[in-house]
């Protein structure tokens, strides 16, 4: 229930649950793909104090909301009545590019695993550091039981992205899966360990010479294998009788593709596996330092864009056929330069929200969820994001230098430090993986804390045509009964995340105009409206608390988003007892929503205040 209320301002946001195509979600992103995104609303949904950022990214229509995600995601399925589920192919899909439609299906199918990838990939660097500290011994019945649980998710990679591919991919999962374990089954394992025997006996599959490969750990023949198997499944479907159709069409499945995949698919997926890994160990080798300075700058970038899934099978497919990746140990300082930068704004900020926020942030970007911190703090101020970027470089140039590699799989974050000791223990290599991340996290923390953000002080003296005492005034747009922010019974609008300014109990049904301006947006269900002075103020007025529930009813909007409207122009029209009586408060709040562009929001005084009467002050 905590959550419902911001479920159903998203579901209203993406255009309503009927244009719900599918919905998963990553680390931190509500991911949907949406039937028309041009019946989404994203500049409404970025002033919601519960979202972090929207971005329209491959093919995706992405919602930010933090690290409750889950807890979201959740809520969303809940109140719309949707259910996890992907969208198969359809005509809307073809306007995609191939390159969008790449990055949908690889963050698709590798979503699902994040947590479990993040949670082996730690308990794989723990074990490492527990050998090289000499607190556990390799032959020991606890690293043995522990290693268990931190590889076999990796060893059985492809029986669990065959489930996630066989969703993503519109068939059945368990048909994928049941593929993806005859890859890794006991039997093909001993098949290849005995052909690598120098008087191995050839095998065949009715005459057809065998290629027994290692596909443990493998990315992409699983992925090619659960395509091709989701391809056949409805053309099956369609000419198999219902009566028979549950196991026959499973049964076809496997006897056409698992062999198709030991004979064709894994040796070629192979093949493309290792010049793939070939290809970018080629440029790493060319020169490390360029390598890294380049990932480190431009990896925060590709998170912005959701670019950086195009790069997650590179990873795996590097561990799996080399052994040992070095392109996440390149991400370290990225990483860091954002939460360094996110500290530097910390210290130096006046603003009682931004630190808060930036105090939160810094938590989530150690363990390696940077969004927050980049959405909500370095990127809105700008310098402190590019003083990120610039210290990500630099700590990837030392990283590239001392040529660091990770020997497990997990998400960047703290624990990257334990995956990076090599089986002799600790080396050059990492020690130049911490040296390079301290000076990444240090020099965006200075950089930040110097120049990352200017104090209200010196936009005074930097603009004394524009001096404090520039005022714009806001009336009020309802008769009622003023109260403080924080008094209002609702955490978003008493914390002031969504900015400052003050609620009134209505006395009357009505909502004029406080400004003369435009309405910038208009919620579907009425019961918002966003208004934009000329003056450029942006003026939120939410009627009532979570009336978003009561989806439109006993609301009626005088207006339309994009109108010019001037101050006692009426706006929205509302019936208070039918409101009242349907169980929610008609508490008002009137905020602005820039309110970082001020040095202050005044209210009146007043403890009631008529309609059209001075409500707010705004100080430039």
């Amino acid at each position: 229930m905590k959550y419902e209320a911001l479920a159903s301002e998203i579901l209203a946001g993406v255009g309503g649950r009927d244009n719900v195509k599918s919905l998963v979600h990553c680390a931190t992103r509500l991911r949907f793909k949406l039937r028309d995104s041009r019946r989404a609303d994203a500049a409404a949904l970025k002033k919601n104090p519960g979202v972090i950022m929207v971005v329209e990214s491959g093919g995706q229509f992405q919602v930010v909301v933090g690290n409750h995600v889950a807890d979201v995601y959740n809520a969303v399925n809940q109140v719309g009545g949707l259910s996890e589920r992907e969208a198969v192919a359809e005509d809307g899909d073809k306007k995609d590019n191939l390159f969008s439609r790449f990055i949908d299906v690889v963050s698709g199918i590798f979503t699902p695993l994040l947590g479990v990838m993040a949670a082996s990939g730690i308990l794989k660097g723990f074990l490492a550091l527990s050998l090289a500290c000499g607190w556990l011994l390799e032959s020991s019945g606890t690293f043995k039981m522990l290693f268990a649980a931190s590889d076999a998710l990796f060893y059985f990679l492809p029986i669990m992205l065959g489930y996630t591919a066989g969703k993503k991919f519109g068939g059945n999962p368990f048909i994928s899966m049941a593929i993806g374990g005859a890859l890794t089954h006991p039997l093909m394992m001993a098949a290849f360990e005995a052909a690598q025997q120098p008087d191995a006996v050839r095998e065949y599959f009715f005459g057809i010479p065998l290629t027994f490969i290692n596909y443990s750990s493998s990315v992409i023949p699983i992925i090619f294998a659960a395509w091709i198997s989701c391809r056949l499944e409805p053309l099956f479907n369609r000419v198999i009788h219902s009566a028979v159709r549950n196991f026959i069409t499973p049964l076809l499945c496997l006897v056409i593709t698992v062999p198709l995949t030991f004979l064709l698919i894994g040796p070629a997926a192979t093949w493309l596996s290792h010049l793939l890994a070939n290809g970018y160990q080629s440029i790493y080798a060319f020169n490390p330092i360029i390598a890294g300075a380049f990932m480190g700058a431009m990896w925060q970038v590709c998170v912005i864009f959701g670019l950086h899934w195009g790069l997650v099978p590179l990873m795996i497919n590097n561990l799996s056929v080399f052994g040992r990746g070095t392109m996440v140990p390149l991400l370290l300082p990225a990483v860091m330069g954002q939460v360094g930068a996110t500290l530097g704004v910390m210290l130096r900020t006046r603003d009682a929200k931004l630190r808060a926020l930036a105090g939160s942030a810094i938590g989530a970007g150690i363990f390696g969820i940077t969004e927050p911190a980049v959405y909500g703090v370095t990127l809105p101020n700008k310098r402190p994001f590019i003083f990120g970027c610039i210290g990500g470089a630099l700590g990837g140039a030392v990283i590239g230098y001392f040529h660091t590699a990770t020997y497990s799989f997990g998400l960047v974050n703290v624990f990257t430090f334990a995956q990076i000791i090599p089986a002799g223990g600790f080396d050059a290599t990492v020690w130049g993986a911490i040296a390079g991340t301290l000076l990444s996290f240090c020099f965006a923390a200075v950089a930040s804390y110097l120049f990352g953000v200017v104090p209200v002080e010196a936009v005074a003296e930097q603009a004394p045509a524009a001096p404090l005492n520039r005022k714009e005034s806001v009336v009020s747009p309802i008769a009622g009964d003023v109260l403080p922010l924080e008094q209002v019974n609702d955490a978003t609008f008493a914390s002031g995340l969504l900015g400052k300014g003050v609620a009134i109990v209505p006395l009357q049904g009505r909502v004029v105009s406080p400004v003369a301006g435009h309405v910038a947006s208009l919620f579907k269900t009425r019961h918002a409206i966003g208004i934009e002075s000329d003056d450029g103020a942006e003026i939120l007025i939410h009627v009532g608390i979570d009336t978003v529930k009561l989806d439109g009813l006993h609301f009626s909007a005088h207006v339309r988003e994009g109108d010019r409207v001037k101050p006692g122009d009426l706006l929205i029209e509302f019936d208070q007892a039918a409101i009242r009586a349907a169980g929610f408060d008609t508490t008002t709040p009137i905020i602005i929503s820039n309110s970082d562009d001020y040095v202050e929001v005044l209210a009146s005084g007043e403890s009631r205040v008529r309609e059209q009467a001075p409500l707010l002050t705004l100080l430039r």
